[in-house]
């Protein structure tokens, strides 16, 4: 994929980050107050690592980040409170994630796209379908999650659901995403608890259609 030569890529570059995506966190992090020292956080989606590098630094040493990827992640230069592996978010269950709920998931993932705008953002909308099942097993209660999403049809019906999860929940687009990009981010704060729906048994069971999702992407 041609890297377009913007301010953003330019400042990841000297900063030190795998991504420009970094600064779309951050700039979360800075209006929405996500993350915080000694907190567990999840990344989903995490290939290359610049959501990974920048949790990292936000909850320091005495905090942890677990991120995962259908892709390899490499581990090399990720400080010591930082696990990377291979996974499907589908499938890899709280144990394999160490055991213990997390004060935050975030995630940039995407989905493979095929250049059909609707298309690829119901797909989109279908992973965060699958992000939120899966919130129930992985955020504690009073956790928050921030993930990407492609607008179009079925997104009013994802924030909606987003709000009924979270006690506060809504939509922002960081100035570090492109301005003709279809992305934008669903911020939900104070997760309500397994309760605050009925179960998704068959969200949690049928297939995402397409490809899969592939690593977090600048698009």
């Amino acid at each position: 994929m041609k890297e377009v030569q913007d301010h953003w890529f330019r400042r990841a570059k000297e900063e030190g980050y795998r991504a420009r995506s970094a600064y779309k966190l951050l700039e979360l992090h800075e209006k929405f107050g996500l993350l915080r020292k000694g907190d567990r956080v999840l990344d989903v989606g995490a290939a290359p690592g610049s959501w990974t590098q920048v949790a990292a630094n936000l909850v320091g040493p005495r905090g942890h980040v677990e991120g995962f990827d259908l892709k390899v992640i490499d581990p090399r230069g990720l400080p010591s409170h930082v696990r990377v592996q291979q996974a499907d978010m589908r499938e890899v269950s709280l144990e394999a994630l160490g055991g213990r709920p997390f004060d935050a998931v975030i995630s940039d993932m995407a989905p493979d796209t095929s250049g059909v705008p609707m298309a690829d953002a119901a797909i989109s909308c279908r992973l965060c379908h699958t992000l939120l099942d899966r919130c129930v097993d992985w955020l504690r209660p009073g956790g928050h999650v921030v993930m990407k999403v492609f607008e179009g049809g079925d997104f009013p019906e994802l924030l909606q659901r987003a709000q009924r999860i979270f006690r506060d929940a809504r939509a922002s687009k960081p100035k570090a995403s492109r301005a003709e990009s279809v992305e934008i981010f669903i911020v939900g704060k104070a997760f309500r608890g397994p309760g605050a729906e009925p179960p998704r048994e068959a969200a949690r069971t049928r297939p995402v259609p397409g490809a899969g999702w592939k690593r977090a992407q600048d698009v």
